[in-house]
């Protein structure tokens, strides 16, 4: 066999592969939107469920998933950049710089529900938490933030080495030279790494039922130490809790709430990605 007969084959291997995927995303999203879309208007957007669900709306359940994702944001996103900056930048020790880049990889790979049990003990049990939003945006941060680390890490060590010695021999200090050199050039890795710790936690729903979300409430959380309600989790009850045949469309409709919110998300991220990309160029 030829070389050029071996690479039309494996390229033609990759272009299945790749048109494979488009393929299972795009059944996907059309399988939602042909389902789905008929519940979507203003009043699901704006109003509470009734009628065991099969009525009304899902603002509840919308307004909990953006507080949630706004907590995950702001707890995940400095401590992830700051701890791969310190691994990167900072850790002197080849040894603890080789365990720490296990110890975060394996933790990316745990089962979600693990980091459920976690939340569960730690911050419902052992902090007093309770049930609550709080307790909730902890437990998906420490599970986003091995995804956090691993990229940030990752776009640093791709920063050339020459661009930090040209700064300190400029007379920059190591925190000035990481903040206006280091940390802008990297950032579109960085942020590649946050669109997929967003995309994960988005959808999680075994640690947020063992934390504090609520099948149902009246009202809206008042507080951090409230109990909430959230997508994944109402998602899960429609399909598994109530008559499908009654809930069916709601069921679809939320379902492509979910997929719009982390899509939108994901899109602001990108937007600001391509920004950083074009303006810092190496």
């Amino acid at each position: 066999m030829n070389r050029k007969l071996k690479q039309s084959i494996y390229f033609g291997l990759f272009r299945v592969s790749g048109w494979a995927v488009v393929a299972a995303i795009a059944v996907l999203i059309g399988y939602l939107l042909f389902y789905g879309i008929g519940a979507i208007n203003w009043e699901f957007l704006t109003q509470a469920p009734r009628v065991g669900m099969s009525k009304g709306g899902i603002f509840p359940q919308l307004l909990g998933t953006i507080y949630l994702m706004a907590l995950v944001l702001i707890i995940s996103i400095p401590i992830g950049i700051l701890s791969a900056v310190y691994l990167v930048e900072y850790q002197k020790n080849k040894f603890m710089k080789g365990v720490w880049r296990v110890v975060v990889h394996n933790l990316a790979g745990v089962p979600s529900v693990v980091y459920g049990l976690l939340g569960l003990g730690l911050f419902v049990l052992l902090l007093d938490m309770g049930a609550s939003l709080i307790a909730a945006g902890l437990t998906l941060s420490i599970l986003v933030l091995p995804i956090i680390i691993a990229s940030t890490r990752e776009a640093l060590i791709a920063i050339p080495p020459s661009l930090r010695e040209a700064s300190i021999a400029l007379g920059a200090t190591k925190w000035q030279t990481v903040r206006h050199h280091i940390l802008p050039y990297a950032m579109p890795g960085i942020l590649t790494g946050v669109i997929l710790s967003l995309s994960r936690a988005a959808g999680e729903t075994a640690p947020i039922i063992l934390v504090g979300a609520a099948y149902y409430m009246p009202g809206l959380p008042d507080s951090l130490f409230s109990a909430f309600q959230a997508l994944p989790y109402h998602i899960y009850a429609l399909a598994t809790q109530t008559r499908v045949a009654l809930t069916g469309q709601s069921l679809y409709g939320s379902a492509l709430v979910l997929l719009m919110l982390v899509v939108g998300m994901n899109l602001v991220a990108i937007m600001l990605r391509n920004k950083y990309r074009k303006k810092y160029r190496w």
